[in-house]
């Protein structure tokens, strides 16, 4: 039976692990539990590896492969069809989303062993598997719309999972409302694309949007407005300025929740939409700039508050805005296929990042302050292997993933707009040293913590072996453009490039200048691996060499140090400039004046003189005969007089 042609199996098979978990779940032991949410993401896994074998079958007059199942809404001259899809862009995702899912279960039957909501975990996490499927195999951008609004719904479920913390509860509600911002841009572009061009499905929209003509100069045109909708959207469900503000927060939920939704998946659903609208990106060059900007901006602002945090989780929250800012820059200057690059390759060493941070925390008992840790890498090896690892990964070293797609990122950045670049080249910086000194902190110098109350140990092997697995793909999941630095071919590109043909142009319009791709020499001597050194020279000398520095540093420079602990104050400028006066307005105006004197105060008042009317008439029933003579007699003069009064 060919897996293409029933595409619709691999979404379905979480989506049933989660309504048996749900709905059953509570009469099961744990054991049982386990194996129907493995099972699931385990099933739909080799079913997309099975999906992936077919496609490089197909012939390339038959990609991408879409299939209607049947239509789903149909109304005028509107109609959307259950179709999914399968061409190269959703062949990286579909192997992301399932691959990195899958092992994060398995990770999870361990983190979250002894945790008594463990069955609403699991349905919850493969509930999410379900909607982000869905929202990378959709054929249209209203099948798309649905996936998008799913993993929002999860992720406030999974953020709040703690719902008994009020600050969990309080990160699923910010969570929440963020992304309906974003998603309310989102919605408005789609409904702009269809005004437009009549039809929402991928395969018609996007031709003819590249064969439109581009909007010139500072245009704000009819693809400019709708991409500029669609990147408030990816804007807010990829933690973007400003609407970056859920994710920091997001991490009240349960550590495998933060590698999952919150670094390898959910995140990214943002940076894939502008890479599968790329073609009415293109066209707009205003929202192209615009795109670049913010993720420059974006990924050095989080790079800097990244600095001075101190809850282990938090780092790594603020580096993964920062990453994500760099796939918006590659989409800025039209490196569609380095924004996903970059997103393949983040989603190993981020997702890695987050389970072994999450082993470090299970090793101290909960504790998540990096002040309280110390020495900890001969007690937790794996742990500490792994995890120094992904920090060489996402700090660029020479040979390790990050190394390839973040430099392809920077390279073609400094060849676009050299300010973007130059600016990304610092964060990238930046990003080294607050890396290194999360390992240094952690895994160096003096024990700080009181081994009677804290018994350090190994996590088991369920939470080891897939950080193991990450690692590896951290080390070797930038491989495949490893030949560009010997004069060869960079495969990652090459798979992409019928995709993004029509970003395939300028690309290699900007290309002819240069000699074709740097050299071995050039990529190791470049400014990012210089500024990855530098950085992690810094880190060792503030942390290894000399710790008490920091601390002069910071008593030194006390205003700029309040500033970044601080995370610049946003939160704090939110609540007194949109929180408060929208609460004070619903409290003072919306509640008071118009629901309880105008609403209230309408419907009670009709109540009050249909009472009134009613008791006064209720008092004229005597039951004396005369009375109702004297009644009878007086309406029939005034009817009478009535009557002759319309006559003349």
């Amino acid at each position: 039976m060919p897996v293409l042609t029933y595409l619709w199996m691999i979404p379905l098979l979480p989506l049933l692990g989660a309504a048996a978990n749900g709905i059953f779940g509570g009469r099961w032991p744990k054991r049982t539990v386990t194996a129907v949410a493995l099972s699931a993401t385990t099933l739909a896994f080799l079913l997309a590896l099975e999906a992936v074998r077919e496609f490089f079958s197909l012939a390339p007059s038959q990609i991408p492969w879409v299939k209607s199942y049947f239509t789903w809404i149909s109304a005028g001259g509107f109609q959307a069809d259950f179709a999914l899809q399968v061409d190269q862009l959703t062949v990286i995702m579909l192997l992301v989303v399932t691959g990195v899912g899958w092992l994060i279960h398995i990770y999870s039957s361990g983190y979250m062993h002894d945790d008594p909501g463990y069955r609403r975990f699991f349905s919850y996490l493969n509930l999410f598997m379900f909607f982000m499927l869905m929202l990378i195999l959709a054929a249209n951008y209203l099948l798309m719309f649905v996936g998008w609004e799913g993993v929002g719904l999860c992720s406030y479920l999974l953020i709040g999972f703690f719902f008994l913390k009020q600050s969990a509860t309080n990160a699923g509600n910010k969570a929440f409302w963020v992304n309906r911002i974003g998603d309310f841009g989102f919605l408005l572009g789609v409904l702009l694309i269809f005004r437009t061009f009549g039809t929402l499905n991928f395969a018609d929209v996007l031709p003819r949007a590249a064969s439109m003509a581009s909007d010139s100069g500072n245009q704000i045109g009819t693809l400019t407005a709708i991409a500029l909708l669609l990147f408030v959207g990816a804007a807010g469900k990829s933690a973007q300025l400003p609407l970056y503000v859920w994710l920091p927060d997001a991490m009240e939920g349960p550590t495998p929740v933060s590698a999952l939704i919150h670094a390898a998946t959910m995140v990214t659903a943002g940076v894939y939409m502008v890479v599968r609208s790329h073609a009415i990106f293109l066209n707009a060059p205003v929202a192209m700039d615009v795109v670049a900007i913010v993720g420059c901006a974006t990924a050095l602002f989080a790079a800097t508050i990244g600095l001075v945090q101190t809850d282990i989780k938090k780092v790594l929250a603020y580096s993964t805005v920062s990453q994500l800012g760099y796939m918006f820059i590659a989409c800025g200057v039209g490196a569609f296929g380095a924004g996903i690059f970059h997103l393949m390759t983040h989603a190993f060493f981020k997702g890695l990042l987050f389970l072994a941070a999450g082993s470090v925390i299970h090793a101290m008992g909960g504790e998540q302050d990096m002040r309280k840790m110390g020495g900890l890498r001969k007690k937790i090896p794996v742990t500490f292997w792994t995890m120094f690892m992904a920090t060489l990964a996402i700090a660029g070293a020479p040979g390790f993933s990050g190394f390839f797609s973040k430099d392809e990122i920077l390279d073609e950045a400094l060849r676009v707009n050299p300010v973007i670049g130059w600016l990304g080249v610092l964060t990238a910086g930046i990003t080294a040293f607050y890396m290194f000194r999360l390992v240094f902190l952690t895994f160096f110098g003096e024990q700080r913590y009181d081994e009677h109350h804290v018994h350090v140990h190994e996590s088991p092997k369920n939470m080891t072996i897939p950080l193991i697995v990450l690692a590896i793909l951290s080390v070797c999941g930038g491989w495949m453009a490893a030949p560009q630095f010997f004069g060869g071919v960079n495969y990652f590109e090459h798979f992409l490039e019928p995709v993004l043909s029509s970003a395939a142009a300028p690309a290699a319009e900007a290309s002819q200048s240069s000699t074709g791709g740097p050299t071995v020499l050039q990529a190791l001597v470049g400014a990012p691996v210089i500024a990855g050194l530098l950085g992690f020279l810094l880190a060792f000398w503030f942390y290894i060499k000399s710790p008490e520095t920091p601390k002069k540093l910071a008593e030194s420079l006390s205003g700029p140090y309040k500033l970044l602990s601080g995370k610049y104050f946003i939160d704090e400028i939110y609540q007194a400039a949109i929180v408060r006066p929208l609460v004070w307005v619903s409290d003072r105006i919306l509640w008071h004046v118009v629901d309880e004197r105008v609403i209230d105060g309408t419907v009670n008042g009709v109540a009050a003189v249909s009472r009134e009317t009613g008791d006064h008439l209720r008092h004229a029933n005597t039951g004396n005969i005369r009375s109702y003579a004297t009644w009878i007699v007086l309406g029939v003069v005034v009817f009478t007089s009535l009557l002759l009064w319309m006559v003349d």
